[in-house]
């Protein structure tokens, strides 16, 4: 006997949801996330967090996810203020979480809404797109990690076309938390010296992870992540 199928309403109410929060987030926040926004309510997030020192971290996570998880512009300043309000650490620790949690949401909502019918398309195709679908799958682990890793690849991107394909949502999940440790580990530092910056009237570098001494370690690791895929292909040859 089959399975009953789940409901089609059921299958698109988390994409609905997450495509009402962007939309929300959009028109509500995108004059909220900046270092302007940030440079004028530092005094009260740092009171907020002396008079909450439990509560401000759970809130702060739980915001950060929604923000990731309904891919509202200007993620980068709110791992910015995880670096400004808790230092280098635990904030790469609530940055991380946040960010991981927020995207394993919206992986989640894309797979449930799209990714079996898109897959069942793909694998139907007969092309290139098939054939780097194939690609992507047989070697599921190091594509991951070497998205999260690689900066050019927009953060966004990174948790659909993972959706599309049918990826494990474990997989998904510690990949993501691995994979973005390395830049969040930068961006929370820049963040941990925003007081300094603050005083001196200055905005932060946010290319520093284009630096050489940073991006060149990042690339090294996407490298050493992509190591099986060139091993598998010289057994093949």
């Amino acid at each position: 006997m089959q399975a009953p199928q789940t409901p089609v309403w059921r299958r698109w109410l988390p994409l609905v949801l997450i495509l009402l929060g962007a939309g929300l987030g959009f028109v509500f926040l995108r004059d909220r996330l900046g270092f302007e926004a940030l440079a004028e309510n530092r005094e009260a997030l740092l009171a907020w967090r002396e008079a909450h020192p439990l509560l401000t971290p759970a809130l702060f996570t739980l915001a950060y996810a929604l923000i990731v998880a309904f891919s509202v512009p200007g993620a980068i300043w709110v791992t910015l203020t995880g670096g400004f309000l808790f230092g280098l650490f635990p904030g790469v620790l609530y940055n991380v979480t946040g960010a991981t949690l927020g995207a394993l949401a919206l992986f989640l909502a894309v797979r449930a809404g799209l990714g079996a019918r898109l897959r069942a398309r793909i694998d139907a195709s007969d092309g290139a797109v098939r054939r780097l679908s194939e690609g992507i799958r047989a070697n599921e682990v190091p594509v991951l990690l070497s998205m999260r890793l690689i900066p050019v690849v927009p953060f966004f991107v990174a948790n659909l076309i993972p959706a599309f394909l049918g990826v494990s949502a474990l997989r998904f999940f510690w990949t993501t938390a691995l994979g973005i440790i390395p830049g969040g580990l930068v961006y929370t530092w820049v963040g941990a010296g925003l007081g300094e910056v603050f005083a001196r009237g200055e905005r932060p570098n946010l290319s520093v992870i284009f630096e050489p001494y940073i991006l060149g370690p990042i690339l090294g690791l996407a490298a050493l992540s992509l190591l099986p895929v060139l091993l598998k292909r010289m057994r093949r040859g």
